[in-house]
């Protein structure tokens, strides 16, 4: 089928970062009878397909599911925290919610750029990974596909290469795919389908705003800036509660982005109440009307912005052709901020409006699980073509 049923190319839309799973060669005689054996028992079972994301808020997982008819998801915050047992003085980590929640003062976010920025965040990343693979029994004689962001960082995807490595996962076969691909997936149809078509895919993430086209599976004119994210959007609900208080409400960026993925609407948006502690004791009521919306607003102003006037001309200077033909078909949004309800309708309207022509813009049923999800299929197809 298109590009996987026949092996993928080593394209710009895909990224070998290990080779397939396996032993080394080895002198020793005894070793190599054990690597043989390892292998005939490995022939005689399937490797697991997996999709992962290790994304700059959330990890998400995608493996079969109990019945092998389904997906099991698993997703957690990419944070971890280390404290001292109280019995046996050793270093213990949390990950996820918990370390949020339990540590909020010394809680560690490991992908804030999109990718592990140095060697002492690959390792707390390596860290945080190898604690989710154990907590949750995932399988090592494994295909894995890794969904990535589209970042211009050599230094960053080598730092995220080693995250890679350092898994007990992935013992048949590792691969990644770009992000905004693999979320596309889903969106698409069912199995693959997206891999045969020629679309635009736009990626709304936390730490960047993605654009690319998409050529049967080849990656063209990627584009990305930090300058429309999701991360900004939380920055500015913030800054919106302390106006529209006037002052009287200072509330920190996670809570803005509790906020926003818990009130934020396109389509119906209904003002809502919290409740803080004052200092000194007593509480103080307020509501929310304004901060939410008015940061959602600005933010899509400035993604269709991007995507018209940046992404799209560049897109149309190189590959016109391919240009021409993308803008006849859906785009597709992706990411975090894809999830917000009516956000869909309000880019293909805006997007329409600025380019004076008829758009239509999908985006599958769960935007931020939708990469992973996608990835474990071209996972599933890299097994059954193997």
């Amino acid at each position: 089928m298109g590009t996987l049923g026949q092996r993928p190319d080593r394209t710009a839309s895909h990224r070998r970062l290990i080779t397939d799973g396996g032993v080394d060669e080895s002198d020793d005689e005894g070793d190599a009878d054990d690597a043989e054996s390892d292998d005939a028992g490995r022939e005689e079972m399937a490797a697991v397909p997996i999709g992962v994301k290790l994304g700059s808020t959330r990890t998400v997982v995608s493996l079969p599911d109990s019945r092998g008819a389904g997906d099991e998801i698993i997703r957690t915050l990419t944070c971890l925290a280390t404290y001292e047992d109280a019995l046996t003085g050793e270093e213990r980590v949390l990950y996820g919610e918990e370390a949020a929640s339990e540590y909020p003062d010394r809680v560690q976010f490991l992908l804030r750029s999109g990718l592990p920025e140095d060697e002492d965040r690959a390792a707390l990343c390596e860290k945080f990974f190898s604690t989710l693979i154990e907590e949750n029994d995932l399988p090592a004689y494994s295909a894995v596909v890794y969904a990535i962001p589209t970042i211009d960082n050599p230094a960053g995807i080598e730092n995220l290469k080693s995250v890679i490595e350092g898994s007990n996962i992935g013992g048949r076969l590792v691969e990644s795919y770009p992000e905004s691909l693999c979320g596309a997936i889903p969106a698409f149809g069912d199995d693959l389908e997206a891999i045969d078509e020629i679309f635009l895919a736009v990626n709304m993430g936390s730490t960047n705003l993605e654009a690319s086209a998409y050529r049967r599976g080849e990656q063209l004119a990627p584009f990305t800036t930090g300058a429309v994210t999701g991360n900004e959007v939380d920055r500015m609900i913030a800054n919106n509660v302390e106006e529209e208080t006037q002052g009287r409400v200072n509330i920190d960026e996670q809570t803005a982005r509790e906020y926003k993925e818990t009130h934020a609407d396109f389509d119906a948006f209904e003002p809502f109440t919290d409740v803080i502690q004052q200092p000194g004791g007593g509480s103080h009521e307020f509501t929310i009307e304004r901060s939410v919306m008015d940061a959602c607003e600005d933010y899509l102003d400035e993604a269709v912005e991007e995507v018209a006037n940046t992404f799209l001309p560049e897109l149309a200077n190189d590959h016109m052709k391919v240009y021409q033909l993308a803008l006849d078909r859906p785009v597709v949004l992706t990411g975090g901020m894809a999830c917000i309800p009516g956000i869909v309708d309000e880019f293909e309207e805006r997007l329409g409006a600025t380019l004076q022509r008829d758009v239509e813009v999908i985006t599958a049923d769960q935007p931020d699980l939708a990469p992973t999800i996608g990835a474990k299929r071209i996972a599933e197809r890299l097994v059954d073509d193997d």
